[in-house]
């Protein structure tokens, strides 16, 4: 497929204004260069987070009346290439390469113990790992955050059930709470300290709800990933005595550790206030 199009309306690919707190997320608008347009319409002419582009020009399209009649009208569409986008294609590039790494992958899956009728969230995740997710385990909700519109837009292409937010995660509405299973999949691309994480996590966890940090290939790739993309990888993996201690204060239980060669995995379980 070269195109897609999503009437927004009923669309679930929500973009917020790119502010350090957003106010509010419009369904049926989008933010360009911090000022609102309306577009009834994105275009993406070739979804891929390597050449998606699109720019910013009239198009055609029905525009119901206050009538509620279906009139032709002109619309503008989201200039992308005004977004600033980081390199996030080490994620898929580097992982996933042999069979091994698939299994360590299904293993971080694992531990968040989905079921059917779980309700999940990715913040920061590949392009491959939410394949890998949405073949293994079927969920009544996945939610897949990230900074970057390219790689929201190749999931949404793929997946349209699944639900795409883009924008920081301690900013996500809480329309899609409770949730039973968060996967932090690469923590260090987030910009906030871990207090904040956890403390934005718990506020849409329900009791007995888990939240799966991880990297698939461990701490020396992870170095060497931040020598690459130093505007990407912000913070480190956390140490297990300081991810007890911020857990402790957010009422989360870890229950899980692995800080080895070529895997880190930390499973924290939400206790709730007592």
């Amino acid at each position: 497929m070269n195109s897609v199009f999503f009437p927004l309306p009923s669309c679930q690919f929500l973009l917020p204004c790119r502010q350090k707190q957003p106010q509010c997320i419009l369904t049926n608008r989008v933010c360009h260069r911090n000022t609102y347009v309306s577009p009834l319409s994105l275009s993406f002419p070739f979804l891929s987070h390597h050449s998606l582009r699109a720019r910013l020009s009239p198009v055609g399209a029905t525009v119901p009346s206050d009538e509620g009649v279906v009139t032709e009208g002109v619309v503008s569409v989201i200039n992308f290439e005004d977004f600033a986008e980081k390199d996030w294609s080490f994620l898929d590039s580097d992982n996933f390469s042999s069979e091994e790494d698939r299994l360590k992958v299904d293993r971080i899956i694992s531990a968040g113990e989905i079921q059917e009728t779980s309700r999940v969230m990715v913040s920061v995740g590949s392009e491959a790992f939410v394949d890998q997710l949405v073949e293994s385990s079927p969920c009544s909700l996945l939610l897949v955050v990230h900074d970057s519109l390219f790689v929201l837009a190749g999931i949404k292409e793929k997946y349209d059930k699944v639900k795409c937010w883009q924008g920081e995660l301690i900013y996500v509405p809480d329309k899609w709470a409770p949730l039973d299973v968060v996967f932090l999949y690469f923590l260090p691309a987030v910009p906030f300290n871990l207090g904040q994480v956890f403390g934005a996590v718990a506020n849409c966890f329900s009791p007995g709800a888990r939240l799966v940090i991880s990297h698939p290939q461990g701490r020396d790739v992870l170095e060497k990933q931040r020598q690459q993309y130093p505007d990407v990888i912000t913070s480190d993996l956390p140490e297990k005595r300081t991810l007890k201690e911020v857990a402790a204060e957010h009422f989360f239980e870890l229950t899980d550790y692995v800080d080895e060669q070529g895997l880190y995995l930390a499973v924290l379980k939400f206790v709730g206030a007592s």
